[in-house]
This record gives structure tokens, C-alpha cells and sequence, in this order.
């Protein structure tokens, strides 16, 4: 606080008026400073008990970030008190620009509140493989506003949390196990019978294939244009889903041709009918 000046004219109380205001800015400003400080402190110390006790990284970082903002609301509400500025007052002005700043700030509320649905409801969390938003990688990071995923090619992609609560979101790591959906065309001469064995000896036979699931669904798809097209619906272990997706097709493709069954591709016929040419006279 500053000392009274009752008694004092204006030339001799303006340097202690200069040198106590000085202080109230120096106190303020070291509130700010260490405060922060202490707030980040004071998160890491929370996050990294919490990682000790085994919560979820995605809650985790999610209250972290949370708890960092509240705690840097206080700091500065700490520091304008002690330049003497009514508290009150400050936050009426806070509330009533908040009011017109989330007004224009809109799709960041959007955001914040698609990234609480996120953390409360976990149809992802991180770690898991996801298609959202037109994307798909394995989660990084959900943070307050977008969610970072990492396509398998290393790319990183940010995606807001409203566009991410706002499509389906498939999440392919909450299950064990997936089932491979392939389908192969053969000629219409070829023998079915021996295509359908063939195709249940290449896949049955690989370990990878899990045996609670068979015998492996196989049967004639489709009569198409070029081919008749059979589906093979081998389950396997989430990991080696890529894996088994490339080996079959390459198997596949060598076994039939040492089998002599074709595998048709589209082809044009081009019939030209040549008209006799007149001689003009």
C-alpha cells in the first residue's frame, strides 16, 4: 500500500509516490513470474503422479491442461490485487469480455467442448489406430482444442475435436482380433470346387490364422462381368492384420498359376468392319 501524502506537497510525495508504485509493479510482476513458474511446476508434479498411478495418458494430459489454465487465472488475478486493482471489478470486466470473446471465438468452444465429450465418453484414447475426420493414424495426443495423429508413414495430422466428435470415429484397437475381407476372381472355366479348396488349404495353413475361427468362411461372392469372385473372410490377431493381408495375396497369386487357374482381367474386344471403297469416275 501506499503511505499517505496527506502532509506532504506534490513535488516532495511524487518520488515515494514513483518509488512505492515501482514496488507494487516489481511485487506484481515477480507474482507473475514465480506464479507461472510454480504452475508448471505443480502440473508436471500432478502429471507425473498421476502416469505413477496408471491413469490413462489421454485423462491425464486432458486435467493437465485444464488445472495449468486455472492455476494461471489465479497468478494473474493475484497479481493485479497487488497493484491495487479491485478484484471484483477486474472479473465483471473478465466475464463481460469473455461473453463477447466466446461469441467470436465459437468454434474453439466447439473444440474445448468436443475434447471434454472426447476424454469423458473415450471412444479413443491414445495408442489406439483411428479413421476420423477423413484421416486414420494412431492417436498422439488429445489435448483441450485437436487431437495429433500419426499416420503410418510418420505424417503428423491435427485434427480439431469438433471434427473429430462430428463423423464416425473407427477406432480398430478396441478389438483383439479383425477379420481379413479378401476377395479373388477366377475364370468362369475354372473348376469351383477346386478353386474353394485350394483357397481354404493356402489360408487354413498359416498360423497366423486363428483357429478358434475356423474353418474360414469361403464362399462364391459374386457372378461378375469377367469373373466369378470368391470371398475369403480369414480372423487374425490385430498386429498381424497387414501382414496376412500382403502373404495371401501373394500366395494366392502363385498357387493359382502353379494350379493352371486363371485369374481374368478385364480385356475389349475391337471388331472393325471395313466398308468397300468407291472409285469415282
Amino acid at each position: 500500500m501506499l503511505k499517505s501524502m496527506e502532509n506532504l506537497s506534490m513535488p516532495d510525495a511524487l518520488p515515494e509516490t514513483l518509488l512505492a508504485f515501482g514496488a507494487d509493479v516489481f511485487v506484481a510482476l515477480l507474482i507473475l513470474f514465480v506464479g507461472r513458474w510454480l504452475a508448471r511446476r505443480a502440473v508436471d508434479l500432478g502429471g507425473r503422479m498421476m502416469s505413477r498411478r496408471g491413469f490413462d495418458p489421454t485423462v491425464g494430459g486432458f486435467i493437465t491442461n485444464i488445472a495449468y489454465i486455472v492455476l494461471l487465472v489465479l497468478v494473474a488475478v493475484a497479481a493485479l490485487s497487488r497493484l491495487g486493482i479491485p478484484t471484483a471489478s477486474f472479473i465483471a470486466v473478465i466475464g463481460a469480455a469473455g461473453l463477447a470473446i466466446g461469441l467470436a471465438l465459437q468454434g474453439s468452444l466447439s473444440n474445448f467442448a468436443s475434447g471434454v465429450l472426447l476424454v469423458t465418453f473415450r471412444p479413443a484414447k491414445v495408442g489406439d489406430y483411428i479413421e476420423a475426420a477423413g484421416v486414420g493414424g494412431t492417436v498422439k495426443t488429445i489435448t483441450v482444442f485437436s487431437t495429433t495423429l500419426v499416420t503410418p508413414d510418420q505424417r503428423i495430422i491435427t485434427v480439431p475435436n469438433s471434427s473429430m466428435l462430428g463423423a464416425p470415429i473407427v477406432n480398430y484397437s478396441t478389438s483383439p482380433s479383425r477379420r481379413l475381407d479378401l476377395v479373388f476372381g477366377v475364370a468362369y472355366e475354372s473348376d469351383l470346387v477346386e478353386v474353394k479348396t485350394l483357397l481354404r488349404r493356402i489360408v487354413e495353413s498359416d498360423p497366423r490364422v486363428l483357429e478358434e475361427k475356423k474353418p474360414v468362411q469361403i464362399g462364391v461372392l459374386a457372378l461378375a462381368d469377367s469373373s466369378v469372385n470368391f470371398a475369403v473372410r480369414p480372423w487374425v490377431a490385430s498386429a498381424d492384420y497387414w501382414a496376412l493381408h500382403f502373404d495371401l495375396h501373394e500366395r494366392v497369386k502363385r498357387e493359382f498359376d502353379a494350379a493352371g487357374i486363371v485369374i481374368p482381367f478385364p480385356q475389349r474386344d475391337m471388331h472393325v468392319n471395313r466398308q468397300p471403297t468407291e472409285i469415282l469416275s
